[in-house]
């Protein structure tokens, strides 16, 4: 694939063809997969980052300006912007729950696995569909906040609650 290809692809994804983003996805897949991989060191989340990447990509692609630079510095900065989110909340994730994180970050075996689902299912409903927007579609509160139809301190607080109630129930469990 040339680069006036990807040029031609721009201008097209910028006149709205959807498919527009597929030829830049095959030209730019390898080389971000290839950077957050060497960062991160981890396949699976390499694998999920190019592919965020690309879908904040179709969202912003109005935000690129040419004259400010290069397209592909503009990818790789999304990229790098959606990795250091994402470990940024695992690590955050691992403070709050050091118990859930730990299972997350080691292969899981069945047993945990289902007392960890065990624990969410047993939260109310509010607060399940909160922890399961954060940690496993790895929303921000305020994307939570638009879903929910509730005020960010509200998802803020209501996280809280959900990660007390946890820790509380796997500490009973681990006994």
């Amino acid at each position: 694939m040339s680069y006036s290809n990807v040029e031609k692809a721009l201008l097209q994804l910028q006149q709205g063809d959807k498919e527009a983003l597929e030829v830049i996805y095959n030209v730019y897949k390898a080389p971000l997969y290839q950077f957050i991989f060497r960062y991160t060191n981890n396949e699976q989340l390499s694998i999920d980052l190019v592919q965020d990447t690309f879908e904040k990509l179709y969202r912003k692609f109005h935000q690129f300006d040419p004259e400010k630079g290069k397209f592909k510095t503009y990818l790789f900065q999304i990229a790098y912007n959606t990795m250091m989110t994402r470990l940024r909340r695992q690590n955050f994730f691992r403070t709050l729950l050091p118990i859930l994180a730990d299972r997350q970050t080691h292969q899981e075996n069945a047993d945990e696995k289902i007392t960890v689902q065990t624990a969410i299912g047993l939260l109310p409903e509010d607060l399940r569909a909160i922890v399961l927007l954060t940690y496993y579609h790895d929303l921000t509160q305020k994307e939570i906040s638009a879903i929910l139809h509730i005020p960010v301190g509200t998802v803020k607080s209501k996280l809280h609650r959900a990660l007390k109630k946890l820790r509380q129930e796997l500490e009973v469990n681990e006994d």
